[in-house]
């Protein structure tokens, strides 16, 4: 390996909107994942769920479909 430290490129500086728009959007992703984690570590300690406790998919995206039309609009 080489003893150089490695070549960053200059960055360019986010005005304040820009800034805060990625700090929410970076929270809004953190907190999915953390769902997400929860999810698995229930699974992984319990088992998974009965069919009969689930949710049917049409209603699952339905509900997803109605929470996007919701949202305002990101620049990721």
């Amino acid at each position: 390996m080489s003893e150089q430290p490695a070549f960053v490129p200059d960055r360019q500086p986010l005005d304040e909107h820009a800034a805060a728009s990625a700090r929410a959007y970076a929270a809004d992703q953190r907190a999915r994942v953390d769902v997400l984690a929860s999810v698995l570590e229930d699974i992984a300690a319990h088992g998974y769920p009965s069919p009969e406790t689930g949710v049917l998919w049409e209603e699952a995206r339905d509900a997803h479909l109605e929470r996007l039309a919701g949202e305002q609009p990101r620049v990721a």
